[in-house]
C-alpha cells in the first residue's frame, strides 16, 4: 500500500489536526471480555487496544461502539474534533439516498432503522423518529426497493405533478448530539478516542492490531482506491416554525428538495454534486433550495435563515467497501457510504465487527 495522506477538509468547519505527540498508547485498564477467551489470552503490554478505529464520523463510532460491546478493547483515531466532522454537515435522516439496489445494503438499512427507533424510544440525544412524506413525480409501479427496511410504507394516491405519496417513519438523528453521545458510549466503555490524523494506515497498527478503515472520502488516497470521490451537498439552516413532518420531493426537476424539522430549526435541502470538490459558498445555490423548500412547504415562507452548511460526501463507484483488505489481512475497510452514512451507519458496524474479530 502506498503511503496516504492526511484527511482533506470536508466542509466549511475549522480543521486542524492535533500532534501525534498527543498519541497515549497506555492500556486503557478496561479488563478483556469473556465473550472473545482470544483477548483474554493476548499480552495485555503488546498493545493498548485489541481494535483501532480510524475515522470518527458516524461509520468508525458505531462500529466502535459495537465492537466494544462485543468486548475488544477499542481506539478511535480522529483527526478532527465532532463539530468539524463531514458527518455533521448531513441532514442525517434514516434514507438510502443515492444508493443502488442491493441486499447487502437493504440488510444494512433494516438493522439501522431498527436500531434507530429503539434509540429514539429510549431517549438517546439527539435521535427522533419523524413520520415522513414522500411526493414522487415519476411513474409508480409499486414500492421502492427499500421499503421493507422501514416496515411501515403506505403509498396513497396524488394530484399532478405527482404520482404518488409515500408515507413512512424515518428516524432523524442531529449529529452534533449524537456523535458526542458516540464518544461518550466509547469513553464510558473504557475505550479511547483520541485526536491524531495518520498519513498512512500502516501507522495504525503501533495502537492494535487490528485495524478498521473508516475514513470516508481519506480513504481513496489512504487506500489507494480511485473509485472514491467526492458529492458536495449544501443545505441550509432556519427557524422552525413549528414543523413535525419530514417532506421529500427527490424529483423535482429544479433539484432534489427535503425539508426535515429538527428540535430548534430546519435543514432545507439541497444538492448533490458527484465530482465536486470544493465548499465555497454558492448564493445562488442556496436561494433556490430555499425557493423549492418554500413552494413544498409553504409554512417556511417567512423562517429566517440561520445558516449554512456545505460538504463533502465519501461517495464510491461501485458502492460501501466493506471487507478485508485481500492484502493486509489485519486490515477492515468500511468506507464509501456516500449521503447514507447514517442510514447504514449500525447495520454495517455488525458486519464491520464479524470482521474486524474474525481476522
Amino acid at each position: 500500500m502506498r503511503p496516504g495522506y492526511p484527511p482533506r477538509r470536508h466542509h466549511k468547519c475549522r480543521l486542524s489536526p492535533a500532534p501525534r505527540s498527543v498519541l497515549d498508547l497506555t492500556p486503557v485498564g478496561r479488563p478483556p471480555s469473556a465473550q472473545h477467551p482470544r483477548y483474554g489470552r493476548r499480552e495485555r503490554t503488546m498493545t493498548a487496544a485489541d481494535v483501532v478505529v480510524v475515522g470518527g464520523g458516524v461509520i468508525g463510532m458505531t462500529t466502535a461502539v459495537t465492537l466494544q460491546r462485543r468486548g475488544a478493547r477499542v481506539t478511535v483515531l480522529t483527526a478532527h474534533d465532532p463539530a468539524d466532522l463531514v458527518s455533521t454537515v448531513a441532514a442525517a435522516v434514516w434514507y438510502p439516498s443515492h444508493t443502488d439496489e442491493d441486499p447487502r445494503v437493504l440488510r444494512w438499512a433494516r438493522d439501522t432503522h431498527a436500531a434507530l427507533r429503539r434509540q429514539a424510544a429510549d431517549g438517546v440525544p439527539g435521535v427522533v423518529d419523524r413520520p415522513t412524506r414522500m411526493w414522487l413525480r415519476r411513474p409508480y409501479h409499486g414500492p421502492p426497493w427499500w421499503a421493507d427496511a422501514c416496515g411501515d410504507l403506505v403509498a396513497e394516491p396524488a394530484r399532478p405533478p405527482y404520482t404518488a405519496l409515500l408515507r413512512f417513519t424515518a428516524p432523524t438523528v442531529e449529529m452534533n448530539r449524537y456523535l458526542t453521545w458516540l464518544h461518550r458510549q466509547v469513553e464510558n466503555g473504557g475505550g479511547r478516542v483520541v485526536r491524531r490524523a495518520v498519513g498512512a494506515l500502516a501507522e495504525a497498527y503501533q495502537v492494535a492490531p487490528v485495524v478498521v478503515n473508516a475514513t470516508g472520502l481519506a480513504a481513496g488516497r489512504l487506500a489507494d482506491d480511485p473509485a472514491v470521490h467526492p458529492a458536495r451537498g449544501h443545505v441550509l439552516l432556519v427557524a422552525n416554525p413549528g414543523l413535525t413532518v419530514s417532506v421529500r420531493d427527490e424529483d423535482d426537476p429544479a433539484g432534489v428538495t427535503y425539508v426535515h424539522p429538527r428540535r430548534h430549526d430546519v435543514v432545507l435541502g439541497g444538492t448533490y454534486e458527484p465530482g465536486v470538490g470544493h465548499t465555497r459558498p454558492d448564493p445562488e445555490a442556496a436561494a433556490a433550495i430555499r425557493r423549492r423548500c418554500v413552494a413544498l412547504v409553504p409554512q417556511l415562507a417567512d423562517a429566517p435563515v440561520l445558516g449554512e452548511r456545505i460538504g463533502l460526501r465519501p461517495v464510491r463507484h461501485g458502492g460501501p467497501r466493506v471487507e478485508v483488505d485481500p492484502a493486509h489481512g489485519r486490515l477492515v475497510h468500511a468506507y464509501g457510504h456516500g449521503g447514507a452514512g447514517v442510514t447504514l451507519s449500525w447495520g454495517c458496524a455488525a458486519e464491520v465487527a464479524d470482521l474486524a474479530l474474525s481476522v
